[in-house]
């Protein structure tokens, strides 16, 4: 199949949201074959405030403004998994070369009952309101908007993966997933010959959900190992399929490898807002019995275990000792 033949799949939320039973099951199994088939499709939202995504991006390019110092002030010693994280931190899995951007990180404000509060694996949120006006409220405001989306979205694969309804919603209480928002500065301001904006790799997490990304290049590894483009409009959200649903679909929903490359011209800059997916701590990530197949390819693990170990393979987490 030529290149120009291959498309990731467009889909709208109002058709599983308020659709007819026939626009409901096409949806289902359009979200699911698109996953399977690229790891990727792109969203058309229902209900979803883009005014929101664009004042939280103004916030968040004011943050990225200001001089190095007063950033570094929200670097955490918490794995990166809350607040800021500089240039040169993060490498793709197995390479050596550091991503070209620096990022932010909003995780889950957990309810005063939650079994998880104080745990090590939910470390606070960390907020620069003395710098940026109102950070927090549009952050948090973001947060529960894509979960929202992520929630809705969860139900139309346990259709296609045959499991109860409220699987990945179980799976995903007090999840502890994360709003990443990246700077990718002009390129005109690293010296790193053979980094890229973000290396090929995998996400580690569920789904991930990719809204409004400030410019091209986005690309993800067809089936065929050839390099296909991910465009998406301003009002789009782009959704892949992440290691963690990989490995408890047997790999019947790939991880697809994806990269950010360079522009052509080292004064572009480059902002993203992915919102990572992941299932509570102790969500056991099991193989989903309807994808077992001729047999489990990987062993069982805890969400928690996954995470940490991966964190540390691309670079954000030190090893102790």
């Amino acid at each position: 199949m030529q290149d120009s033949n291959r498309k990731v799949p467009e889909l709208n939320q109002i058709d599983l949201i308020k659709g007819t039973n026939l626009e409901k099951q096409r949806f289902i199994d359009d979200f699911y074959n698109g996953l399977v088939e690229y790891g990727f499709i792109v969203l058309n939202p229902y209900d979803f405030s883009f005014d929101l995504i664009d004042n939280a991006y103004d916030k968040y390019k004011e943050f990225f403004a200001l001089p190095l110092a007063s950033k570094m002030k929200y670097f955490g010693d918490n794995g990166g998994q809350r607040g800021y994280v500089p240039r040169l931190v993060e490498h793709a899995k197995n390479s050596k070369h550091p991503d070209l951007k620096e990022f932010w990180h909003v995780g889950r404000e957990l309810p005063v009952d939650s079994s998880y509060q104080g745990s090590s694996c939910y470390p606070d949120n960390i907020w620069p309101d003395a710098d940026v006006a109102c950070f927090k409220q549009v952050g948090l405001a973001v947060y529960n908007q894509l979960d929202a989306v992520a929630t809705n979205l969860f139900h139309s694969l346990a259709h296609s993966l045959n499991v109860p309804q409220d699987f990945f919603e179980k799976m995903t209480h007090d999840g502890n997933s994360i709003l990443r928002t990246i700077h990718y500065p002009p390129l005109k301001e690293f010296t790193e010959q053979d980094s890229i904006r973000a290396g090929a790799h995998e996400d580690i997490n569920l789904i991930t959900l990719l809204v409004g990304a400030t410019d091209g290049g986005l690309e993800l590894l067809d089936r065929d190992g050839k390099w296909l483009s991910v465009p998406s409009l301003p009002n789009q959200i782009v959704v892949d399929s992440g290691d963690m649903l990989s490995r408890i679909t047997n790999e019947v929903i790939p991880a697809t490898t994806h990269r950010v490359i360079n522009p052509d011209h080292s004064t572009k800059e480059r902002y993203s807002m992915p919102f990572f997916c992941h299932p509570h701590a102790n969500a056991e990530l099991n193989c989903i019995e309807s994808c077992i197949g001729s047999g489990k390819k990987y062993q069982d693990i805890l969400a928690k275990d996954f995470l940490i170990q991966r964190l540390i393979e691309i670079g954000v987490l030190k090893v102790q000792g």
